[in-house]
């Protein structure tokens, strides 16, 4: 009863000074940016290494790096064990040994389908052990008449995939098109300060599914109203390219306006572009965007062999 989601974290009657969160997901980040920047002493706890697990794992260095350099104490490879109520706040013990004093303790470590209210058992509709409702690839339930979208199927639980899932689900129930949603490219953003967004495949992931030799594009820069304003944090842009198909396969950004540049990147790998064309592209001057255009010299080369094909 000491501890608060997000839920509550947004009708909070007063700025915390102190806050800790624990989690290293969208939530956490995003409301440790939000507190930090509104001026509050926050403290980041999280199981992992870095904060963001799926993410690639350079762009994830690169957000802790950057939350750390807004002031805020990220704790890695920690769990919180006790939370004791004090004259002065909430008392935070760790496992290991650490403890702290805060006004507000935020536990962002996800969130279960929300199925218990709906009597789904009672017509037989099939639920996996987190309580997500099983659905086939167009969104059905083991119960023919009965579908699911969004978060309670526990697929990919952003906003937009909803969306599509439900467009999806119209256009097969009620549109006479037979219609499936394609989790592939999705972008996807997470509002720190500044932003990352991402679509397509990590260089970790590319690696994992590419049958030939994984190239990787980066850029580091200081943004120009960075560059005005003096503050050192640098913009980092990154693409993952199938060395055979030359096919683009991922791009990722932490920076100022990521999200919105990086949805027209999304069109760009839905329509299976490749790196000539990406390079072919001309570049918008002067801005950040450009960068994505004009990286022409590969960062690294990942050999992968003895795999069995996958079409990427």
């Amino acid at each position: 009863e000491l501890g608060i989601t997000s839920d509550e974290a947004l009708s909070l009657e007063d700025l915390p000074k102190r806050a800790v969160i624990f989690g290293g997901g969208y939530i956490a980040v995003e409301f440790a940016s939000i507190w930090r920047g509104l001026g509050a002493d926050v403290d980041l706890f999280f199981r992992r290494e870095l904060p963001l697990r799926g993410f690639d794992d350079e762009m994830r260095a690169v957000v802790a790096r950057n939350l750390e350099a807004r002031g805020i104490n990220l704790h890695a490879q920690t769990n919180l064990t006790e939370l004791i109520k004090t004259d002065n706040g909430i008392k935070v013990i760790t496992d290991h040994g650490v403890e702290l004093e805060a006004d507000v303790v935020l536990f962002a470590t996800g969130r279960l389908p929300n199925s218990k209210r709906l009597n789904l058992e009672a017509v037989g509709v099939e639920l996996d052990n987190t309580g997500a409702v099983k659905v086939d690839e167009y969104s059905r339930t083991n119960i023919s008449s009965i579908w699911a979208v969004g978060d309670v199927t526990n697929r990919m639980n952003l906003t937009p995939v909803a969306l599509m899932e439900g467009t999806c689900f119209a256009k097969t129930a009620f549109g006479g098109e037979s219609s499936k949603p394609d989790y592939s490219s999705i972008p996807c953003a997470v509002f720190s300060i500044p932003p990352l967004s991402v679509v397509g495949l990590s260089e970790e992931q590319a690696i994992e599914k590419a049958n030939s030799d994984v190239l990787v594009f980066t850029s580091t820069f200081n943004p120009m109203k960075n560059t005005i304003s003096g503050r050192q944090e640098k913009t980092v842009m990154k693409l993952v390219v199938d060395s055979e198909t030359d096919k683009v396969l991922g791009a990722s950004m932490c920076g100022p306006d990521a999200p919105e540049i990086m949805q027209g990147i999304a069109v760009a790998l839905k329509c299976g572009a490749t790196k000539a064309q990406f390079d072919s592209t001309v570049g918008i001057h002067p801005s950040a965007a450009e960068e994505f255009v004009t990286m022409r010299s590969v960062s690294r080369r990942i050999t992968v062999r003895g795999k069995p094909k996958t079409n990427l």
